[in-house]
Order: structure tokens, then C-alpha cells, then sequence
């Protein structure tokens, strides 16, 4: 993240649309030289305005002097690394050219395409549209054969359901989509980019009721009937309280989530704030610090479920009843309704998604404009010549030939640059992979479509800095870039974080930076009432707390007997996951005695028998020192025999010293009863210690209609950080000092000279 963010800043911040400049006959004046290398005043005047033509202060002296001395010290660095030989590297190579096909991409395509399918685009989206489809399954690269029966067998299909058979029966019967058989091939509203182009295509020039002829795309030929269109619902904006649950849960969990969104709708129904319940309970991390809110949406980018209700609500401040989703519950507010918005306003957007999803409609005019504009010429007899070559090696991936002279015939050229034949058996083994379902002819044909559109891609990327003088820029910022974040590891960022002893001594240097304000040892109860209050107190004096959700049936001993059988060992073993998983854990283990032990016999058979059972556990990995035994006294003398014998058994049960379980035990009934946090918090750090007296003790406060319990073991004075303790933020202070001190030396070692009367001519009076 560091070396991409890094990049970003060096291209993006200072060198912004930058452009080369055309040289003039006249000299060219300079700002500064570095080490005797000038800056022009044109690169850096450039590079300066792009990047602060908007800021109030661009232009004044001080503004001007600032950013020259960022620029400077980027330029000294670059000076270095090349000095250093850094540029010569392999694994330096190898990045840039990683970058330079990304920073290429958008000099390869088709402006006016991206524009019209923009256009066309934002103009589909002002509707939206109900379809359903059958779909023949086909491969991209399929036999003319194939393809041919598929769309016969689909004309077949389209005829029955142009007769008035019902297109859902037939969906079921004919579609291989997988989904058909669920939906009876209905795909529900869409719009716009939500589909394959082609079949985005044919459902919006398909009349409602109408099916359409059949349409190819990647996954085969559909019919599409359109059964509804409706003007676009435009975007809502919404808020949201989330509590998870996930699909998988188990069904306590899953209840216990129910019961709490179904609490906090009770909550907002009787006019608790929103934002309060948002901050208090909301499961939604990336929602919750904002009340809730959510991004502007349209139709088709939700679950359906929240999509659904989000769009029902109707006015500002109206709320949903609890909704699921995969993800859990919800409760809905609606903020904000608005209309589509103007093509000015989405346009940067959909045009950022047609390039990416309608990429190869814009490669094919790519394509078909290279050829003409770099003489393309193909030669068809040496390529019939090659695709007789074809055989079933290739189809298995193994397809391999020699280069032959023979074989040096043209198949094409490329600005009178010949590609011959074994160029291309080369480029076939190392592209070719296993296929199924196709010919060997049918195969090489379709390699050698993607062997020219290599060649006539690969062509103009090796001349874009000829037509493109501003891409030949921004490859050598990037240049720059790459250098400057090796050096800037190797000279500060690792270094500092490697160089212990010099971290340490700069630390030492500057302990008084480096200090705790008083810091709270707390533990905040945040209760539904007050009277909760004395529950908890209870509760807490306990130090363990029952967990209810372990069920352990009773295990049973035959008279006189504390050895566990096999069978009452595995009724053990199937609570084993549930006990050990934390270290709060306590586990209390507890035996009954029988009737013959009432009257004196065996008077230690119990404790025998739950020795037995703590034994047991051990030996499955469990700790000892968590494992108490609890004795329960003789047993009282029965009458019945049947409850003389229920007499002999042995009970497990867990217990926690986790505030957690207290929490899910007071939530059993009441699902945000009780919401508990503990922690070491530095003064003016949490809004509620912020009202109580910073001393150890118990303190009770009352907020949002909430009331909080509040234990302050104890007060930590102010002071001095350990070295541990600073470490992060000693680390960054001392690569921002050994930044410092490495430019002190570069520009020893490579002067710099400013020439004040061209930074002064930039001045704007």
C-alpha cells in the first residue's frame, strides 16, 4: 500500500497532465540546476499550475518557493538513484514496464466509441426493464456447425412462444440456464450496465410482450421477452441499523439477532433517537460512525430484499420494519429520493464502466483503425497454407513446429513489418492450452485472430511516445517514481524501522514528545435502565457468570461405580468443542452420590465419580486449573427405587469470567439490555468518562435515555512513554529526521542553484 500510494503522489500530485513541451530555437530559460543539470522553467511552471490552479494562494511568492522546494527535493533524490545505478536494475525494468502497459491503456482505444456507448447508455438507463430468457449454452469459439443447431434449435423455441405457448413453461423445459428452473427464466428488473451488452442490447429494443429473435453473447444464444418497462425509480439514499447474521449461524445466534433488531425497532417506534441506536447497536462498521448512511443507489445494485424496501419508503424519515438480507437484519430510513441524474452529472461514471465492461466492442474498433492507419496487409494463401498445418496436437496444447524456411512466407504485415509463419507456430506455443468441442482449423483460426490483435497492439504501444508526447511524460514520471521509492526504503523507510540502536538513541533524544495524559482503567456497563443497575452489581460480585447456552445432559453410574463407560464418555466427548475454547472459562464439575452411600457406604464414591469425570477431560487436553469440583452432599434417602437411581449421576456445567457472556446473559430476554466494554482510556478519549470524576471507583451516569454503570479501578498519572510504548510514532518521526538529514547531504553533493528572476517572473503581482 505504501509503494502504491507513493506512485500515486509522485505521478498524480506532482506530475499531473504533464506535457512535454516543444523545444524553441531560442534557449530555454532555467529555475535551478542540481548538481549542474538544469530544471527548465517551462516543466516546472507547468507542473505547478496543473497542480495549483484552483488553490487561492497559487502564484504568491510564498506558495511558489514551497512547492519549488518539494520539487527540488524530489529532483535530488532522482539524481541520486540514478547516480546509484538503480535504473539499470532487472527488477527495476520489470516494474516499469508493468506500468507503462497500464499508463498505455487509455492511448488504446477508441474515444468516440467510449463516447457513443456513453451516450446510449445513460439514455437505456432512463428506463427500467422486466425480461425473461431461455438460453442455449454455446462456446465463445464453437463450430459454425454448433452454432448453427443452436440457433435453429432456439428459432424452433421462439416459434412455439410466438404460437402462444407460455414462455415461463418453456423456460423451464428448454433454458440451461441453471437458474430457470427456480425463476422459470425470470431475471427481474434491470437496467442499464447490468447486463452483457448484447443482451442488454436486445431487451431494449424489444417491444414489451415481444420476444426477440436470438442473441448471441459469451455464454451462448438467448431468446429475451420483455414482460414489463417502467421509467426509471432514479437513486435513494438510506440509512441503515444492521445487527449480523449471517447465512450458517447457529439457530440461537440467528434468534438471539432477531430479537435484538426486533428490540431496537421497538426503540425507534416509541421515539428513541436514531443516531443514538445507530452509535450504540449497529453491526455495520463502516456505517456506523456516519448514523447509518449509505451511498446513493439505483435499481439492480442491492440485495433485492433491501433494494426493495428501500425504495417502498417514501418519505424523509420514514422507517422499515426489520428486513433480512444474506447479511443480516436491517432497519431502513429513508434520507433521500431523487430522479436519474443529468448525463453531465453520471457521465465520468458510466463512461469508467463502459470501458471496462464493453471493452471489446471499443478493442474491435481499436482493431479495425489500426489496420488502416499502420497498412495492414494480409496474405490469405499463406494462411490457408498455415491453418492446413492444424492437427490434433493442438487441440491436446501440444501443438509444436519448427521454424522451416518454408515456413518464412508473410502471413501479414504491420507498416511493411512482415510477420511470417513460424513467428506465428511461436506465438501458438506458447497461447496454446487444451480445447474441447472444436476442430484443429477452427482452433488455429481463432489464435491467429488474437495473434494479429497482439502484433497491431503491441505495434503502437512501442510508438505512443512518438504520437503521444504526453504519455512519453507520464512513463518517465513513473520512472522517477519507481526510482525514488527504492531509494526511500533503502535510505529512510526500512532504515528506520531496521536501525534499533539509532531508533532508540533518537528516541532518548526526544522522550519529552513521547508522554501518556492520565489514562482510566475502566469498564463501561452501558444498561437499558437504571434498574439494571443493582442486577448487575449482583452479577458482578460473582467474578463468573453461568454460560446458558451449554446443555449437558446428566451422566449416569451404576451403583457403586465412579468409572466412566464408554458410552457416558461419549456423551462427554460431544460437548468437548464448547469447553477450553477461551481462558475465561471455568469448568464445574459436580456427582451425586447413591442411596447406599446415605447410609454410610462409600461415603467418597461422588467425589470419585466427578474425579472421573475432571480425569477424562484432562486427558482430552483440557487445563486442570480450570476444572473445579463442586460437592453436592450426600444424597437424600429415597423411597422409589427409579429415583434412587436417578441419585446416580454426574453434571458438568461452564462458567466465564468474560464480561461477554454477562453481556448475552442479561440479552437473553431483552436483546440490548446490557452492552459492556472494557479498556485502558486516555482522558478525553470517551464521551461518557468525560462526565464523571477521573478517580478510582464506581460511578453511574445517565445518557440518550440509556444508563451507564461505570468501574474505574484505577488512575494512571501522567508520563513518559516507554520506548515500546512509542514505537509506532517514534518510527515515523525518525524516518521524517532521516529524511531531513539525507536531502542536507544530497544537496551537498549536488548543488542547487535557483535562478530568482525566473521564480520571480512567476509571481503574480
Amino acid at each position: 500500500m505504501k509503494k502504491i500510494s507513493f506512485l500515486v503522489i509522485t505521478a498524480l500530485l506532482l506530475f499531473s497532465g504533464c506535457k512535454l513541451s516543444k523545444k524553441s530555437q531560442t534557449i530555454e530559460p532555467i529555475i535551478e540546476t542540481i548538481g549542474g543539470t538544469p530544471v527548465y522553467v517551462s516543466e516546472f511552471s507547468y507542473v505547478y499550475n496543473k497542480n495549483n490552479a484552483s488553490n487561492p494562494d497559487a502564484y504568491t511568492k510564498d506558495n511558489i518557493n514551497e512547492y519549488l522546494n518539494l520539487y527540488t527535493n524530489f529532483k535530488l533524490k532522482v539524481r541520486e538513484a540514478e547516480a546509484m545505478g538503480l535504473d539499470t536494475s532487472a527488477s527495476f525494468k520489470k516494474e516499469l514496464e508493468g506500468y507503462r502497459k497500464q499508463l498505455a491503456q487509455p492511448y488504446l482505444t477508441e474515444k468516440s466509441v467510449t463516447d457513443q456507448l456513453t451516450k446510449e447508455a445513460y439514455e437505456r438507463m432512463k428506463e427500467e426493464i422486466n425480461a425473461s430468457h431461455i438460453l442455449l449454452t454455446v462456446s465463445p469459439d464453437a463450430e459454425p456447425k454448433d452454432t448453427l443447431a443452436a440457433y435453429n434449435k432456439l428459432m424452433d423455441i421462439r416459434k412455439k412462444a410466438m404460437n402462444g405457448e407460455n414462455f415461463e413453461k418453456l423456460a423451464v423445459e428448454y433454458s440451461q440456464d441453471p437458474s430457470a428452473k427456480q425463476n422459470k427464466g425470470n431475471l427481474g428488473y434491470f437496467t442499464a450496465m447490468q447486463m452483457v451488452y448484447p443482451f442488454e442490447s436486445a431487451a431494449y429494443n424489444t417491444k414489451k410482450g415481444e420476444v426477440s429473435m436470438p442473441v448471441r453473447t459469451r455464454f451462448g444464444y438467448h431468446l429475451v421477452k420483455v414482460n414489463d418497462r417502467r421509467k426509471s425509480q432514479g437513486q435513494v439514499k438510506v440509512a441503515h441499523i444492521m445487527v449480523r447474521a449471517t447465512t450458517g449461524l447457529p439457530q440461537s445466534d440467528s434468534l438471539a439477532a432477531k430479537e435484538k433488531i426486533d428490540e431496537i425497532y421497538s426503540k425507534l417506534k416509541a421515539g428513541e433517537e436514531w443516531n443514538a441506536l445507530v452509535a450504540q447497536f449497529s453491526d455495520d462498521a463502516s456505517s456506523k460512525n456516519k448514523n447509518g448512511e449509505l451511498q446513493w443507489f439505483s435499481a439492480g445494485r442491492m440485495i433485492p430484499s433491501f433494494e426493495e424496501a428501500s425504495f417502498a419508503l417514501q418519505k424523509p424519515g420514514d422507517i422499515s420494519s426489520p428486513i433480512q438480507t444474506p447479511y443480516g437484519w436491517h432497519i431502513i430510513k429513508l434520507l433521500e429520493k431523487k430522479e436519474l441524474e443529468s448525463f453531465q452529472q453520471m457521465e465520468p461514471n458510466i463512461k469508467s464502466k463502459v470501458s471496462k465492461d464493453r471493452s471489446e466492442i471499443n478493442k474491435a474498433a481499436l482493431i479495425s483503425r489500426l489496420k488502416k492507419e499502420n497498412n495492414f496487409i494480409e496474405y490469405p494463401k499463406a494462411l490457408d497454407a498455415a491453418l492446413a498445418m492444424a492437427d490434433s496436437s493442438l487441440l491436446q496444447g501440444s501443438f509444436k513446429k519448427t521454424a522451416e524456411a518454408k515456413n518464412n512466407q508473410p502471413l501479414f504485415e504491420i507498416n511493411k513489418k512482415k510477420y511470417n509463419i513460424n513467428d506465428f507456430f511461436a506465438y501458438i506455443k506458447d497461447k496454446q492450452k487444451v480445447r474441447r468441442n472444436a476442430t484443429p482449423s477452427q482452433y488455429m483460426r481463432v489464435l491467429y485472430s488474437e495473434y494479429v490483435n497482439d502484433q497491431l497492439i503491441s505495434y503502437e504501444e512501442a510508438h505512443l511516445g512518438e504520437k503521444y508526447p504526453d504519455y512519453r511524460m507520464l512513463v518517465k514520471e513513473y520512472r522517477d517514481g519507481i526510482l525514488l521509492f527504492q531509494l526511500m526504503d533503502e535510505k529512510v523507510w526500512s532504515k528506520a524501522i531496521e536501525d534499533t540502536a539509532g531508533l532508540k538513541s533518537f528516541f532518548n533524544k526526544n522522550r519529552d514528545k513521547y508522554k501518556w495524559d492520565y489514562r482510566a482503567h475502566a469498564t463501561i456497563f452501558n444498561l437499558a435502565d437504571k434498574a439494571s443497575i443493582e442486577k448487575l452489581k449482583s452479577e458482578l460480585k460473582k467474578g463468573l457468570y453461568k454460560v446458558n447456552d451449554f446443555k449437558f445432559d446428566h451422566i449416569f453410574f451404576a451403583e457403586g461405580k465412579y468409572d466412566l463407560t464408554d458410552e457416558t464418555k461419549k456423551a462427554i466427548d460431544n460437548v468437548l468443542p464448547q469447553l477450553g475454547r477461551d481462558k475465561s472459562q471455568i469448568i464445574e464439575i459436580s456427582a451425586s452420590a447413591d442411596y447406599r452411600e446415605a447410609t454410610g457406604k462409600n461415603a467418597d464414591i461422588s467425589k470419585k465419580r466427578a474425579v472421573a469425570v475432571k480425569n477424562y477431560l484432562i486427558s482430552k487436553g483440557l487445563d486442570s486449573a480450570a476444572i473445579i469440583i463442586r460437592d453436592m452432599g450426600k444424597a437424600a434417602k429415597r423411597s422409589v427405587d427409579k429415583e434412587r437411581a436417578m441419585d446416580r449421576f454426574a453434571f458438568i456445567a461452564l462458567y466465564s469470567k468474560s464480561l461477554k457472556t454477562l453481556e448475552k446473559n442479561f440479552n437473553e430476554k431483552a436483546p440490548l439490555t446490557l452492552q459492556a466494554t472494557e479498556g485502558v482510556f486516555q482522558k478525553g478519549e470517551n464521551e461518557i468518562l468525560k462526565q464523571i470524576e477521573w478517580k478510582a471507583d464506581s460511578f453511574t451516569v445517565d445518557k440518550d435515555s440509556r444508563a451507564y454503570y461505570i468501574i474505574i479501578s484505577k488512575i494512571d498519572d501522567p508520563r513518559q512513554k516507554t520506548f515500546e510504548e512509542a514505537r509506532g510514532l517514534a518510527i515515523s518521526d525518525y524516518q521524517q529526521y532521516l529524511e531531513e538529514q539525507w536531502l542536507i547531504e544530497l544537496k551537498k553533493k549536488y548543488p542547487v542553484v535557483i535562478n530568482q528572476v525566473e521564480v520571480q517572473k512567476l509571481e503574480r503581482k
